[in-house]
Order: structure tokens, then sequence, then C-alpha cells
């Protein structure tokens, strides 16, 4: 049984208007969560459903949400409420219409992801750990880039991947590079910026006004080239995009070499989460950058 009153209570003591739950619509498109519309009282809210020991990962959510309006840069849904009953766990969104991709946005989303990661924090990592899809990603602070790379993000997941059976070449490779991370920076002083941290082509969207909305992050403050090389790791991002965001944040030029490494770490969650159909091109990819410095 889901929770309808439940949410609806707690939405009318958050919100300060009564609610009810008078429709639900399943929304597909996560593997994660289930989704929902659900409407109510002349309103409506996205609504997102998973197990009752879950309620930290919504958490994490509604707090990266808010740390990035904080930054008034790009939109993201505003957070309303988020809780648990015995059986499940419950995070209440702002609902948004959504409208088609068009240049002009697509520009807009450009610029406004540069001013995003134009927003600093004296350290690497974040107030909180979250979660990259279902697992978990650890944050805590540190000064050094290279080692919060190498110990929270790559080793991280190779330790994971060495427990789900992921030995041998992956194993033997992936220790090579990360005693070898300096490398990849000879001249590169990244700094701690606000990220996305999940920014594939099905976490953003835009609004019925044209304008970019981001959505499920997994926030965190690092180097603003991780953001940027996991819109290239699947596509879907226009060229506008990418025009507008080196025009107002030009990159690096070992950006080229670095989209490959910042890229292993989701290709090595998408191997932990996902199976083996991932590890050959884990593999490839550990490959592929030990062989740029040898």
């Amino acid at each position: 049984m889901r929770p309808w009153a439940d949410i609806a209570a707690q939405i009318s003591s958050s919100a300060g208007f009564s609610f009810d739950v008078e429709k639900t619509v399943s929304i597909g498109g996560g593997c994660i969560n289930e989704t929902y519309r659900i409407e109510g009282t002349g309103r409506q809210f996205f609504l997102k459903l998973n197990d009752a020991d879950n309620l930290p990962m919504f958490e994490a959510e509604a707090a990266g949400l808010q740390e990035i309006r904080r930054s008034r840069t790009l939109r993201v849904p505003a957070p309303v409420c988020w809780g648990r009953n015995d059986s499940q766990a419950w995070l209440v969104l702002e609902y948004l219409e959504m409208g088609n991709l068009s240049s002009s946005g697509a520009t807009a989303m450009g610029e406004g992801l540069a001013a995003m990661h134009r927003v600093y924090s004296e350290k690497f990592g974040w107030m909180r750990d979250n979660t990259i899809g279902a697992t978990p990603q650890i944050n805590s602070y540190s000064s050094n880039w290279i080692q919060f790379w190498r110990e929270q993000r790559l080793g991280y997941q190779l330790q994971l991947a060495q427990v789900n059976g992921y030995t041998g070449k992956l194993r033997t490779q992936g220790e090579q590079l990360m005693a070898q991370l300096e490398l990849f920076f000879p001249e590169a002083k990244p700094v701690a910026s606000l990220l996305h941290g999940d920014l594939w082509s099905g976490n953003y969207g835009f609004d019925r006004a044209g304008q970019p909305v981001l959505f499920d992050p997994a926030v965190y403050y690092g180097d603003r080239e991780a953001d940027i090389a996991m819109t290239e790791l699947f596509g879907g991002f226009p060229a506008a995009f990418y025009a507008a965001y080196r025009e107002a944040y030009p990159l690096d030029p070992g950006y080229a070499t670095r989209k490959t490494l910042y890229n292993l770490y989701h290709i090595l969650n998408h191997l932990n989460l996902f199976g083996s159909g991932y590890l050959r091109q884990a593999e490839q990819m550990t490959s592929r950058l030990l062989a740029e410095i040898r």
C-alpha cells in the first residue's frame, strides 16, 4: 500500500496549506525509485518512493537540490518535504511542466553551468555523503583533489569491483593508474567547484519557457572537468551547450585526456551496479589512460 495519507499530511505541514492526494500518475524513466505525479486540491507535485531505509538517499538529494538553488545559477525542482513510514520513504518535489530543447535553451544551460562551476568551496567534497545512482558516494572533505579522486572516487569503485569479483586485469591496472594520478595534472590546479555530479542527458531538461532545468544531482565540490566529462560519456548534449560553456569558462587543454579519467569513475559504477557488460569498457579505459603516461 502506498503511503498517500502520510505524504499528504507532510505536504500540508511543510507547505502550509491543506493537501489531499486525489490522483496519482506513474511516471517512468528511472530505475532506482518509483516516481509519480500526485495531484489534489488544485496542486500537483513530483514524488519519489523507495524502501524506508533509503530515506538518507532522499535527504541527501534534497540537500543537493538546495545547494544548487542557493547558487542562483541553474533551475532545479524545489524540495517540498521528505520522510518515511514503516515501509516506504519519499521525496516530494516541485512539479515542473517540461518543454522542448531550443538553441537558446542550450546556450543558457552552458552559461548557467559555467556560472555554477564558479561557485567555489575551500575544500573538495561536501558536507555529507550521497549516492551516485544507487551506490554510496563518499564526500569527506579534502584539501587535495588528486587524493580525493584516488581514495573517494576511483579507489572506492575499484574496491567495490573487487568485492563483486572483478579482479585480474582491472585490479592490476587500476592500482597502477591510482599510483600515478599526479601525472595527469602536470600544470592544472583544479579548484573546488560546485558540481551536479551525475550530469548525463537524462538529468536535464527544459521548462515550458525554454529555460534549462537540472534533476537528480549527486552534488559535491570538485574539478569542474568531471561534470563536463560526464556530459560526453553517453552523449545527448547539443553543440550550443559546449560552445556557450567554453566561451564563459574555457577548459584547460589537458581536459582532453583527463575526461577519460573522470568518466572511468562512472563506468566502474555501472560495472558495479549493472554487471559485466561494462567490464571490457572499464579495462579499455584504464589501458588507454596508462598508455598516456608511459
